[in-house]
């Protein structure tokens, strides 16, 4: 009689376990590749008050402080079109973006570069955009080393992709340039073109 009960009560125990751990897998994870889209991706220079800007035009896009003409600085702009790729209301589980380093001219090892989520004009990048506010304070941080030239580099950048999202901004923009704090004069040069162009990861549920 023991055991007839104890093996009701083990067979109610199990089938009460699995019904509750039917509910609690996780939801479906969906990956995208993004390309920035060279028509809008270009660079601003500020040269000694003055700007020049590039846009769809080059094949690299280049981002620091010159280190042989004292008073130039350049930043990049980077642009990934969201609509068709992520829904609106999908949440971000992570974002890496993939630049492929064709030269680093600096003579440090490394260029701490700074990536910020901004606003500006699909084919219009003006000099105005150059030091415009960032949509908000967080930004990325990474060095660049010499080491990196040739190859492709990932950084995570899965803070600005959910504002973005939060947003629900139809193109994640971004803008390159070197981190404030100590100077280090260096320039780094980013491929545009082929399968070397940058690319975004998006992983999301």
């Amino acid at each position: 009689m023991r055991r007839m009960l104890f093996a009701a009560v083990t067979m109610f125990m199990l089938l009460a376990l699995s019904g509750c751990g039917g509910g609690s897998s996780p939801p479906p994870t969906f990956v995208t590749t993004i390309t920035s889209d060279p028509a809008v991706d270009g660079d601003i220079e500020l040269n000694n008050g003055v700007f020049t800007t590039t846009q769809g035009t080059t094949p690299t896009l280049l981002a620091g402080l010159d280190p042989l003409v004292i008073g130039s600085e350049f930043r990049a702009f980077l642009d990934f079109p969201l609509t068709g790729a992520v829904p609106l209301g999908a949440l971000i589980d992570s974002a890496t973006l993939d630049i492929f380093i064709v030269s680093v001219d600096s003579a440090a090892n490394s260029v701490p570069i700074r990536i910020e989520l901004v606003s500006f004009p699909p084919l219009d990048l003006r000099g105005v955009d150059f030091d415009q506010p960032a949509l908000i304070d967080a930004a990325i941080v990474a060095p660049i080393f010499q080491a990196d030239v040739g190859r492709h580099v990932s950084i995570d950048v899965t803070p600005l992709l959910a504002e973005a999202q939060r947003r629900g901004l139809a193109n994640f923009q971004i803008r390159i340039l070197e981190d404030f704090g100590p100077v280090i004069r260096g320039v780094i040069e980013i491929d545009e073109t082929g399968v070397r162009a940058p690319l975004l990861e998006v992983v999301y549920f």
